[in-house]
């Protein structure tokens, strides 16, 4: 573990420019009822998708060289070409540096709630920065341990930020992206970050699996032994190409599991109004 915490303090220095209710409880799974929906015609006008993406550096786009949001150009393209989807609007709410203390304070502010209260989906990138909050806090005798205790802390701020979400919008999907290991493709001989990395995801499972409208996106394994480099010049955000892989994979999983729903609504909505 020595050396895994040595490595850690360097990424310190990576992460130095990214810093800018009490009980824990699980918000019990919503069973919803089934609906039937019509066939939806081939006249029926898409719909436009408001789409809300907030967390930390990985949603503002550190690292990409265009600056225009990371991940969120590319995803825009590949959903604007699903059938049913007519145009994509994302509002950015990434702030570098955030940790989940600060993002739940900055989903209770009015504008984020404004803003969240017409989302059809909101997508969350959070839980790097929690993990690198060890390092500085006990780097003079970093242990696992450490990263457990603070690990049960996310769990609970999670929980929290989720719950801020639907009380502001219970008809909203929520995507919750996982964290990976910046320096996996490097140090794959060191198991021990691996460890850390894959146990801050099943604990994001944990919480994201008691929401019925949520959902959890891994991208750890994108970034383990890639073809080619996928890391920004800083070796620890994505690059270009790592933001396209991570658009494709969110993708995958919003054309599968929300946008069938988003849209059969979108048809039903227009129906009642006609």
């Amino acid at each position: 573990m020595k050396k895994v915490f040595t490595l850690l303090f360097l990424s310190t220095f990576f992460l130095s420019s990214c810093r800018q209710s009490d009980r824990l409880e699980l918000h019990k799974v919503r069973t919803a009822s089934a609906v039937i929906y019509e066939e939806i015609p081939a006249d029926f006008v898409p719909k436009e998708i408001k789409i809300i993406s907030a967390g930390d550096s990985l949603t503002e786009g550190v690292g990409d060289s265009t600056k225009t949001g990371g991940y969120l150009p590319y995803l825009r393209t590949l959903l604007e070409e699903e059938k049913g989807i007519k145009e994509v609007d994302f509002y950015n709410f990434g702030v570098k540096g955030n940790r989940t203390p600060q993002l739940l304070n900055r989903l209770k502010t009015d504008e984020m709630k404004d803003s969240l209260a017409a989302a059809d989906l909101v997508i969350l990138t959070i839980g790097g920065n929690d993990i690198m909050k060890v390092v500085r806090d006990n780097i003079s005798n970093l242990q696992l341990s450490a990263f457990n205790k603070e690990r049960e802390v996310y769990i609970h701020n999670l929980i929290e930020i989720m719950n801020t979400i639907i009380r502001v919008n219970p008809e909203a999907s929520i995507v919750l992206v996982g964290v990976y290991n910046p320096f996996s493709q490097w140090f794959s001989d060191i198991k021990e970050l691996d460890q850390i990395v894959s146990d801050w995801n099943r604990a994001s499972q944990s919480v994201v699996v008691n929401y019925s409208n949520a959902y959890f996106v891994g991208i750890e394994d994108l970034f383990i032994n890639p073809t080619e480099s996928l890391l920004h010049s800083d070796k620890f955000h994505p690059n270009d190409k790592g933001y396209e892989l991570i658009a494709e994979r969110l993708n995958e999983t919003i054309e599968e599991r929300t946008l069938p729903d988003l849209v059969k609504k979108a048809y039903m909505v227009s129906k009642e109004e006609n």
